[in-house]
């Protein structure tokens, strides 16, 4: 009885808080396919146009040329495929990050969402501290360090983030953390909403992890879970200064206007900056104003200048990286893409959306995200407007990352399956099934946080481009938080198989998704979860 009563209280407490987030929505916005790719079983190199099946075959530079429309949502940076490396495993990925932090001579520069207080995260700090230590032997006082958290998720509980890294604060004063804090996040709604669910009104959840001239991005956090059993994606660019460079700077952007931290636990405006995200009077209007015009000033793609001639891109809008100086012919292109809703900047959207859009009725798209709830505004473009065949893999329940988790998030995964049964529909609703497939994560004991985009041109049986980063496709992804991918087109064959065997398998742990799935008994849906989640869909 007294579980029942609880369990009310809490149903109760839930319907309460998503009114309150309904009515205070901060940002208000009135064919067969299978999931292998053709055959890997490369035609000789006979000069021909045209493979068997009559279908054109892309020269030299032609499948760099079909995406470099990117251009328009950001900067381009040409580097070797040689130098980038598709990391597989949350282990391996842990591993790589140790060495790399380790290693580090002259900058060490972190962007996550949060960093857990377990064992393994503790030995990550230590990686931080002998870099530092070997800087000071060394000698070498321009050595830095620098973290953006988020304020609320690295705030949570009374052992966090924070009391993580203040302890290495101390020891060295060349090691910054800073909080980002959303300036959505104020008066009244910041005094009720408890912790975790004020998580949902924005944060940043940009995953950037570099290493002097070297960086990882990935959608993985930095804790426990993420370097054992919950599986993301990871992409590792080596030597890459040009490109290196711009996310340092990104980074620091974003910290310019986040919060300090102090070895004390206090928290400062950081010097030279004068907006307060939650404390001023204009509802954080002028918070965000000032913002859009730091990250406009950092991304403005006319201070990229051109290396060398390269016909098939317009000048002033591209880099070459690394050893790239001494020879232009390079074969893969990176576009960093940033999206920050909250400040207007919205270049991730838009580069997705024209992918979408642009598709051919034989270019094959595989999209994943751990946490389907996609915009109305992409899943109208994936089902009127597009021409591709989409294959989109999402966690089942069994794989979703708040399953088992105590009180009202327990619910969460159920909120998830209502949203994919209802775009399933949709889907069918169209006579789409044979167009879109949709796929579910099954791994016994693993949880899946995958997300981003592998793209296939017509009977191309390896990849031309990926999507990698820390967007999930969904609403708070686009209007909410802060985030960032690149999209990376290449014509390397070595980085193209990388990135298939990456897909393949991660598809390899997967099911596909039908009508006869959501009847299961472990996929029924209480009817006030229905009710919850259609009103607070826009805060996951």
């Amino acid at each position: 009885m007294a579980t029942a009563i609880s369990s009310g209280r809490s149903n109760l407490r839930l319907r309460s808080i998503a009114r309150l987030l309904a009515k205070r929505n901060i940002i208000k916005r009135n064919r067969s396919f299978c999931t292998k790719p053709p055959t890997y079983n490369p035609l000789p190199n006979t000069g021909n146009k045209y493979n068997v099946d009559g279908h054109h075959l892309a020269g030299p530079g032609e499948k760099l040329d079909k995406f470099s429309w990117l251009s328009q949502h950001g900067p381009q940076f040409h580097i070797h495929g040689e130098q980038v490396q598709v990391i597989t495993e949350p282990a391996q990925f842990y591993e790589v990050l140790k060495l790399k932090t380790r290693r580090a001579k002259h900058r060490i520069t972190y962007a996550s969402l949060y960093l857990g207080t377990g064992a393994l995260e503790k030995d990550l700090v230590s990686s931080m501290r002998e870099a530092c230590l070997n800087a000071v032997h060394a000698g070498n006082s321009k050595f830095e360090v620098n973290v953006l958290l988020d304020y609320t998720r690295g705030s949570r509980g009374k052992v966090n983030s924070r009391s993580m890294l203040r302890p290495l604060m101390a020891e060295h004063r060349n090691v910054k953390v800073s909080l980002y804090h959303s300036p959505d996040l104020r008066g009244l709604l910041k005094k009720i909403l408890p912790e975790r669910f004020n998580e949902t009104v924005g944060l940043t959840h940009i995953k950037v992890y570099l290493f002097d001239d070297s960086f990882i991005i990935s959608g993985a956090n930095l804790s426990n879970d993420y370097f054992t059993n919950r599986q993301d994606r990871y992409i590792l660019f080596n030597d890459c200064p040009e490109l290196a460079n711009f996310f340092n700077d990104l980074v620091k952007t974003i910290m310019s206007f986040s919060l300090d931290l102090s070895p004390d636990n206090t928290l400062n405006l950081s010097p030279g900056w004068n907006c307060h995200p939650y404390k001023e009077t204009d509802g954080g209007l002028g918070f965000k104003v000032a913002a859009r015009l730091k990250i406009n000033d950092c991304l403005k793609m006319e201070d990229f200048s051109s290396i060398g001639n390269n016909s098939s891109i317009s000048a002033g809008n591209t880099r070459l990286t690394g050893d790239n100086r001494k020879n232009v012919e390079t074969d893969t292109v990176v576009y960093p893409l940033v999206q920050m809703g909250p400040f207007g900047v919205t270049h991730d959207e838009m580069a997705t959306l024209g992918l979408f859009r642009s598709s051919e009725p034989n270019d094959n798209i595989l999209l994943a995200s751990g946490y389907f709830n996609l915009t109305d505004h992409y899943m109208s473009v994936i089902l009127d407007q597009s021409l591709g065949k989409f294959s989109i893999l999402m966690a089942s329940p069994q794989a979703n990352g708040f399953l088992g988790a105590k009180g009202i998030a327990g619910a969460i995964p159920y909120s998830y399956i209502y949203l994919a049964h209802e775009f399933y529909k949709r889907v069918k609703e169209r006579n789409q099934t044979r167009r879109i497939h949709l796929m579910e994560y099954v791994r016994d004991r693993w949880t899946f946080h995958g997300k981003g985009l592998w793209y296939y041109l017509p009977s191309q049986p390896l990849p031309t481009l990926t999507l990698v980063g820390s967007p999930n496709f969904g609403f708070r992804s686009v209007y909410r938080d802060l985030e960032c991918q690149v999209a990376l087109v290449t014509e390397n064959k070595h980085l193209q198989e990388q990135l298939r065997e990456e897909h393949v398998r991660l598809f390899a742990s997967s099911q596909p998704v039908d009508e006869s799935t959501f009847q299961g008994r472990d996929r029924y849906v209480p009817l006030w979860i229905r009710y919850v989640t259609k009103l607070i869909k826009n805060f996951f």
